[in-house]
Parts: structure tokens; sequence; C-alpha cells
């Protein structure tokens, strides 16, 4: 596999999205849940978070940073290939990415997300944003080709960098008993039913609970390894937004403490291996809401920082990138366990609410 990324001619990274100031916090979450019939009501309670940190949410300084650890690495391999930048919920949009790009004289982009896993929600519906985008350009004359790595939960670079960190947490509490010490790897909750048809393309399902499981049974393994622990773990939640009749993934992180506490659990280690960066779902929810849930149940917390720009991080999104262009070449790329196709097969992670066109799919 050569070092090119030909076909392609420049990068897309493309991201959730964020309020910046307090005035666009409202018109945010309403993008962001348009089409679920959420009461306005829940999104004024959710809008408190922002607003608790002055109505600017930290993804979109994370994904600036971000792009310039990525330009340093494609820098340091010798690819002068550009970055653009698109956000599914702010500014800057993907279809004003998609301008700027064709702009500037690209026509062929490869999409890397800022989500690892797979679901509709971590998955299939940034494709289906990335159709609307590419079809409202259309609209105008331009036409863009956009492909996009495949979920990258089980790529080395993922895991390596969330080792890094969780390895070096956990030296900090080199004076605490395995037996005192609850490790719980964190995720977004999501709908059991989106769970359930996550891979559903495979006959399996709830791939999107497996990829966690697998990740989080390796990092404990590898730390204790490392640490010369015999620690246990398991797989918490947060973020859960849905009516109480629906069913959600559980258990819920704060839910899990309490329990834990009432059984003389004394240290609590938080790693939010769901998340790439230390954004809103990681700022509010583990860092206010389970911390001040830890002190009322009298557990001292640590929280392991998400793989942000760390650099095995960074350097195995240009591999996936430079993999997904050496595919399109047609050139055999390197497998390994867990590996996820850069195109997604037909029923995969379908839109649980409706059909919609999707890029980057056989369906």
């Amino acid at each position: 596999m050569s070092a090119s990324l030909e076909p392609y001619d420049a990068i897309l990274l493309l991201g959730f999205g964020g309020p910046e100031a307090p005035e666009e916090v409202m018109p945010f979450l309403r993008r962001v849940t348009a089409g679920k019939a959420i009461p306005e009501g829940r999104l004024e309670q959710v809008a408190e978070h922002y607003f608790r940190f002055g109505g600017r949410s930290p993804i979109n300084d994370q994904n600036r940073a971000l792009l310039a650890a990525l330009r340093a690495e494609l820098d340091l391999r010798g690819l002068d290939t550009p970055l653009v930048w698109g956000n599914r919920n702010s500014e800057p949009f993907i279809d004003d990415a998609l301008r700027d790009a064709h702009a500037a004289g690209h026509h062929r982009l490869v999409a890397i997300t800022t989500s690892a896993y797979s679901c509709y929600s971590s998955c299939r519906q940034y494709r289906e944003n990335l159709a609307d985008a590419v079809t409202l350009v259309a609209q105008e004359g331009i036409e863009i080709d956009v492909d996009k790595i495949g979920p990258y939960a089980a790529r080395p670079g993922f895991l390596d960098a969330n080792l890094e960190h969780l390895t070096r947490s956990l030296r900090g509490l080199d004076g605490v008993a395995d037996d005192d010490i609850a490790l719980l790897f964190v995720t977004h909750s999501i709908p059991d039913a989106m769970d359930e048809l996550s891979g559903a393309g495979d006959g399996e399902g709830h791939l999107y609970r497996r990829q966690h499981l697998a990740l989080a049974s390796e990092l404990t393994r590898r730390a204790n390894l490392a640490l010369g622990r015999d620690l246990t773990s398991e797989l918490v939640f947060c973020s859960r937004s849905g009516p109480p009749t629906q069913q959600w993934l559980e258990p819920d992180v704060n839910d899990r403490i309490v329990e834990l506490a009432d059984r003389g659990t004394t240290t609590a280690v938080l790693a939010p291996i769901g998340f790439v960066s230390d954004h809103m779902e990681v700022a509010f929810d583990l860092d206010t809401e389970a911390r001040e849930t830890a002190e009322r149940a009298g557990v001292v917390l640590a929280r392991v920082p998400t793989v942000g720009t760390a650099p095995s991080f960074v350097a195995d999104l240009v591999d996936a990138a430079l993999e997904r262009a050496a595919e399109r070449r047609g050139e055999t790329i390197p497998d390994f366990a867990g590996r996820m196709p850069s195109v997604c097969a037909p029923g995969c992670c379908p839109n649980p609410r409706t059909t919609r066109p999707a890029l980057c799919g056989r369906d």
C-alpha cells in the first residue's frame, strides 16, 4: 500500500458541532433534535447544561485542535492534502465546507468523522447528513464526490491512545487496593432498539454495545498486564435523553456510582471511551454531574482523558484515510480484529424513524 491519498484531493473532518455563544444554544438543540418530537421544556433543561459553561460548547475548539494535529501529521509524512471542516449541527456546516472545498479546486474528499462506533446516531446519521449536503450543493452546480473512513473503535491507534491515558490515570492510584477501585468505561446511551439494529446487516445486531465491550475488555487486560493489577471493569452509560417509557442502554453512570458506594467501593475511575474529545457530554455529564454524585456518595472520582489529539490516535486517523484511498484505488489494505468496512453493508444501522438517502453505503 503506497503512502498516497490519491484519488482524494482533500480531507473533510466531519463533526457533530456545538454552540459557541448563548444565543446559539437553543437553535443548535433544535437542529440536533429535529423530527424527534422532543418537548421544548426538555430542550430548555439541556440548554442549562450549556449556559452553565457560558453558552459555549468545548467541541468546536477541540475540533480545531484536531485539525491542527492532523495537519501536523500530514506534513510530517510529506502529504500536502488540504483539510476542510464541516459540522452536522453548527457552523461551519457540511454544505459550506463542500462549497469551500470546491471553490479551492477540490472534487474528491475522504471524510473522517469524530464518532468511532457503529449505530444510527454514530454512523448512518453522519452519512445521511453527507448525502443531504452533497445533494444541496449539486443543485448549485457543484459536483463533489465524498467517501468516508469506516468506524474506527477497533483501530489500533484508538486502542493505544485510550490505553495510554488509562494507565497514566491508574498509576495515580498506586496506593488504592484493586478491590476498592471500580473501573467504569463510559459511553453515550442510546435506545435499546437502536443498539439492537446496529450492525443488523451481519445478522447479529447490538454492534454498538459489542464494540464498546470488546474495547473495554482489551483495555482492562492490557492495563492490568502493564501495571500488575487485577482490576475488573464494566460498561456504563450517560446522556440518556429519551422519554421514560423508552428503554435505553443501562446502567446509568450516576446510578452505578451510588450502587458501588453502597457496596463499599471507595474509588471510581471513569474512562469515557465512547467519546473522542472532552465535549459537553464529558464536561457536564461526567466532570460535573457524575462528580457531584460521587461526592454525595463519598466516592473518590478519577476521570481518564479522552483520546483528543493523542499522537497515536491522530496518526491512526491518517492511516485510516490512507487505507481508504488505497481501497478506492483497488489495492489490498491491512486487516485487524473488529475492522469495519468503509462502505456500510445494507441494513447495517438503519434509520429508526424513516428511510433517507445516505452516502458511503450499499443501501
